[in-house]
């Protein structure tokens, strides 16, 4: 796998888990939105 992959599995991972905490957040906090 080249850099740029790794790098992309990366980014994506990330963005992922910050969708994720921001949906827990909402479903927990939906006051705050």
């Amino acid at each position: 796998m080249s850099g740029t992959g790794v790098l992309a599995n990366v980014v994506g991972g990330v963005l992922a888990l910050v969708l994720v905490g921001y949906l827990v957040v909402a479903l927990i906090r939906p006051e705050k939105f």
